[in-house]
């Protein structure tokens, strides 16, 4: 198989020659010594992630919240939750990173609020509220729940609001109660954000759980399902009531059109579906999300150079002409690389991220190899432990050093997540001096990427290596 992509690296976007770095702001550095990431700490590690060679920081939710969620439940989209600074530090940041040549990409949370947002308070106020529309809310059902409909923080996706007798969807936290994508007047709120943010120079966002915006209409109850495998599997089962619904696309055309009114925009999509559904949101003639998240190598149910090959080849044939690939490994919500293949193999997966065709997309402290950390369930603070589950385990602070709180706090402040044993051995600054070290490695591929346009541009073609479990391709521009 060999792809080709005409452009070359001086027509080509940024965001198709660039490589992303996740930065979870709570546990990145902390520049204020209170135990939690901000702003001011990543300001301060910016030459670090300079010289990483990436181009891009995405970071995960910043906006004035609650915290039930962690961020993902925003309360005010045009402001900066204190924890993590003001406005005047996200400015700051944004100009210094700019001046680094970096772009910044912010995390944009649309299907839901904290029910602290303004909106929902009206919204809940009474049946009449002028906003009552503005979120999803059902009368109880003849079994009282509305329909069967489930969490993915565990339990039913509904909850009673006692005032009015109704009950209002909440497909997460129950603090999260699910926006109606179905009210123009929501849709245009969202889009001012999008524009609010894009005016003070932001240059994308990611869009969190995209394909859950539109809900069927009728309520029906899901139909019982045998187990799944596949990317499915990540959030349980799929869920026909909520999930890649009809109409969705039409919402993904309206998004991209928002980000057409600014020059060199991107918006990258939270999707987890399977390939043949992820790449309709490229939309119609390529209008649509310009990377839909392949989430394919975090998914994937065996590590080999067999299973990788038929998943990067299923992915390259059912692109859309024209439509630009990518990669990640992790995220905040997976366990990492190195927990789930090991060291060795997360180093082999780091070199098959970056030389891949497409985007790829770093989670921050993948390329040391930080593992997981081991959190007791009576430790966690993740609210999807209710489900069963933690990712408080592939979120604890990054491992800038061996000494107290690896660096990346005060000694003697208590970090927000425990520091993983790991960082006395794993850690920033015994691999800047290491040659040999996963870091060192994770630099000399960007570097490559940027001298080489066949790592970014080129086509890709598989070669039989002839021996053992290898997995071999070509990269190629202008012979």
């Amino acid at each position: 198989m060999s792809i080709t992509h005409e452009n070359d690296s001086r027509s080509a976007p940024w965001w198709q020659t660039a490589v992303v770095y996740q930065i979870y702001p709570r546990s990145f550095a902390d520049g204020n010594d209170d135990g939690v990431g901000d702003l001011r700490g990543i300001i301060d590690r910016l030459d670090y992630v300079t010289r990483l060679g990436v181009d891009a920081i995405w970071l995960s939710p910043i906006f004035r919240s609650p915290m039930a969620d962690f961020g993902y439940d925003v309360a005010d989209y045009e402001d900066i939750d204190p924890l993590f600074g003001g406005m005047d530090d996200f400015d700051e940041l944004l100009a210094a990173a700019h001046a680094k040549g970096l772009r910044v990409i912010l995390d944009l949370v649309p299907n839901h609020t904290s029910d602290e947002h303004p909106w929902f308070v009206e919204s809940r106020s009474s049946r009449q509220s002028p906003k009552r529309d503005w979120y999803v809310w059902h009368d109880p059902g003849p079994d009282d729940l509305p329909n069967n409909w489930e969490s993915f923080f565990g339990g039913p996706a509904w909850e009673l609001d006692a005032t009015s007798g109704q009950y209002y969807l909440h497909l997460f936290h129950r603090k999260q109660p699910d926006l109606n994508w179905r009210n123009p007047d929501v849709r245009a709120a969202i889009y001012d954000v999008m524009r609010h943010w894009f005016d003070r120079g932001v240059d994308g966002f990611r869009i969190d759980v995209l394909w859950l915006l539109l809900k069927d209409e009728t309520f029906a109850d899901d139909p019982e399902q045998p187990p799944l495998t596949g990317p499915e599997l990540v959030y349980g089962r799929f869920r026909p009531g909520c999930e890649d619904r009809p109409g969705i696309q039409e919402i993904v055309a309206e998004m991209r059109q928002v980000a057409d009114e600014y020059d060199e925009r991107v918006l990258i999509g939270e999707i987890y579906l399977p390939v043949d559904r992820l790449v309709r949101y490229y939309g119609d003639e390529i209008a649509g999300i310009h990377l839909p998240f392949n989430f394919g190598l975090v998914t994937l149910p065996t590590w080999s150079s067999a299973v990788i090959r038929d998943l990067v080849e299923a992915y390259e044939a059912a692109l859309p002409a024209g439509a630009w690939p990518n990669w990640v490994l992790g995220n905040h919500d997976q366990p990492r690389i190195t927990t789930r293949v090991g060291q060795e193999r997360s180093r082999a997966a780091q070199m098959l991220l970056l030389t891949l065709r497409g985007t790829p997309t770093c989670y921050y402290g993948d390329e040391l190899g930080m593992p997981d950390s081991v959190i007791p369930d009576d430790a966690a603070l993740d609210p999807q432990i209710e489900a069963g589950r933690s990712r408080d385990g592939a979120r604890t602070p990054m491992q800038w050093e061996a000494g107290a709180n690896a660096g990346f706090t005060a000694p003697g402040t208590e970090p927000w997540l425990p520091v993983d044993p790991s960082h006395t051995t794993i850690n920033v600054a015994a691999q800047e001096a290491d040659p040999t070290s996963s870091l060192a490695f994770f630099r000399r591929l960007t570097r490559l990427r940027r001298d080489w346009p066949a790592l970014t541009i080129g086509s890709i073609s598989f070669v039989d290596p002839g021996h053992g479990d290898v997995l071999g391709y070509l990269r190629e521009w202008e012979g």
